[in-house]
Parts: C-alpha cells; sequence; structure tokens
C-alpha cells in the first residue's frame, strides 16, 4: 500500500502548475521596461511605414484603375459612334 501512495504522489503534478498562469515576458526592473518600451516603439514605427507603403500602393493602383476606366471610356464612345 506505502508503494502505491508513494508512486501516486510522485507522478501527480502539483495544483499550482497544472493550472494556466498568464506569465510576463518582462520582469518589473527598469531596464527591462525601458527595453519594452524601445520595442513597441520599434514594432509601431514598422506598422507605420507599413501602412504607408500599403497607401501609396493603393494610391498608384486607383491612379492605374482611373486610366484604364478612361481609356474604356474613349474605346467604347468611339465604338458608339460608328
Amino acid at each position: 500500500m506505502l508503494a502505491r501512495i508513494a508512486v501516486r504522489s510522485a507522478v501527480r503534478t502539483p495544483r499550482a502548475a497544472a493550472t494556466p498562469i498568464a506569465a510576463r515576458l518582462y520582469s518589473d526592473n527598469a531596464f527591462n521596461k525601458k527595453e519594452k518600451a524601445h520595442e513597441d516603439q520599434y514594432a509601431r514605427q514598422h506598422e507605420k511605414e507599413q501602412i504607408e507603403k500599403l497607401r501609396k500602393q493603393i494610391a498608384q493602383k486607383k491612379a492605374e484603375l482611373d486610366q484604364l476606366q478612361k481609356e474604356h471610356d474613349e474605346l467604347h464612345s468611339t465604338a458608339e459612334k460608328k
């Protein structure tokens, strides 16, 4: 009987380890806070650059679409005249 109790207690995990805990990826000291702030600032800057790049691409595609629409309208109007 004592052998069974010893085996069960050795296999069983502690209750604190079995429950999911929201772990912090950084500690509370000043250096890590500063490092996290720099990482956040870098991420925001990178996202800002990506958004600006996408806006430029959208503007180019809109200009291209307008040009194609104009060409289509011209071809359509000349076809109707014939």
